[in-house]
């Protein structure tokens, strides 16, 4: 049961990793927190297409 927990929260963290490599994101250069979450949705994505 606790080695779930641990399975779920390695998926977490590679996908934090993942979304790092994308400058735009990782710097915030969206001010508006609606655009940010655009951008956020669309390399989340892109991360999964891939």
């Amino acid at each position: 049961m606790i080695q779930e927990g641990y399975k779920a929260r390695n998926l977490v963290e590679r996908f934090f990793q993942k979304l790092k490599h994308y400058r735009r994101i990782a710097t915030r250069y969206e001010r508006l927190s609606k655009n940010y979450a655009t951008m956020l949705s669309l390399v989340s994505t892109v991360i999964w297409l891939t």
